[in-house]
C-alpha cells in the first residue's frame, strides 16, 4: 500500500488559542481599541494554560493584531488609516507561518542541555568561542539599545550551541542546531524580548552561563547539569510564567 503524504499537520495549542483570539477579532468580538481579557482570564474560558496564551498572544503581535501595554493590558490595534484593505484580509496576509512554540523549545532543551553540559564536563577544556560570546554578553550594558539587544541575542544563542560543540559529538552538534534556529524565529524573538530584556535580569543571565561554562571547563559534570537546569527554569518563568 502507497501511503500518501496529505502535508496536513496538528496545529500547536498556542496556534488553536491564536485563531481563536484573532476570529473573535475579525468577527467584532473584540473591537478595534478595546483591551482583551488578561491572560488569566483567556487561559480560563479556553481551558489552556496561562503560556499558551502568552504565546498566542505573542504570534498575534507578530502579525500586528494587538499591542502589549506594560502594567496596562493587550489591546487590539486600530486598522490603518491608509489601508483600503478590510481587517479580516489583512490579517490573513500577515499571518505568518506558525513557528515552534516556544515552551516546546524550552522542554526539549531541558531534557538535552544538562546532558550536553554532562558529556562537555568530561573534556574539561576550555573553549575560546563560548569565553568570547560570555564576554559579549558581559558588556551588554544598555539592553534598551537596539545593538546591543542585538549583541546579546546572538551572543546567547551561539554560546548555548557552543556547549554543544564542546562534547565533541557531531551528532549533538547537529541537534543543538536544530534547536539554535528556533531561537530565531520571530515568536521566541518576541516572548524573549518582553520577559528577559530587563538589566538585572540580564546580569543575572550573564552569572548563570559563566557558572555552567566553569563548571564544564572544571570537570564538574554534576554541577554543569545542575546550573543548566536552574537557567532553562528561570528562562521558562520569564518568558512564560505560570
Amino acid at each position: 500500500m502507497t501511503v500518501v503524504n496529505s502535508g496536513f499537520q496538528a496545529k500547536q495549542i498556542y496556534e488553536q488559542v491564536a485563531d481563536t483570539i484573532r476570529a473573535k477579532i475579525l468577527d467584532g468580538t473584540f473591537l478595534p481599541g478595546s483591551r482583551l481579557p488578561s491572560e488569566r482570564d483567556l487561559a480560563g474560558q479556553l481551558g489552556v494554560s496561562r503560556p499558551a496564551v502568552r504565546e498566542a498572544i505573542g504570534a498575534l503581535q507578530n502579525e500586528g493584531l494587538v499591542a502589549t501595554r506594560h502594567g496596562s493590558g493587550t489591546y487590539v490595534t486600530q486598522p490603518s488609516t491608509d489601508s483600503q484593505q478590510p481587517l479580516a484580509q489583512t490579517a490573513v496576509a500577515v499571518t505568518p507561518a506558525a513557528d515552534l512554540s516556544p515552551v516546546s523549545t524550552l522542554e526539549v532543551r531541558m531534557i538535552l542541555e544538562p546532558a550536553i553540559a554532562r558529556l562537555a564536563a568530561k573534556h574539561a577544556k576550555r573553549d575560546p568561542l563560548a569565553e568570547r560570546y560570555l564576554s559579549a554578553m558581559a558588556d551588554v550594558h544598555d539592553i534598551e539599545d537596539p545593538l546591543q539587544q542585538a549583541l546579546w541575542k546572538e551572543s546567547d544563542r551561539l554560546f548555548h550551541r557552543q556547549l554543544a560543540a564542546m562534547t565533541e559529538d557531531p551528532l549533538i552538534m547537529r541537534m543543538a542546531d536544530v534547536i539554535a534556529q528556533t531561537m530565531e524565529q520571530p515568536l521566541w524573538n518576541r516572548l524573549r524580548d518582553d520577559g528577559i530584556f530587563d538589566p538585572e535580569r540580564i546580569k543575572l543571565y550573564v552569572a548563570e552561563h559563566r557558572l555552567i561554562y566553569e563548571a564544564i571547563i572544571s570537570g564538574d559534570a554534576d554541577a554543569a547539569a545542575f546550573y543548566v537546569e536552574g537557567h532553562i527554569k528561570r528562562v521558562r518563568r520569564d518568558i512564560a510564567p505560570q
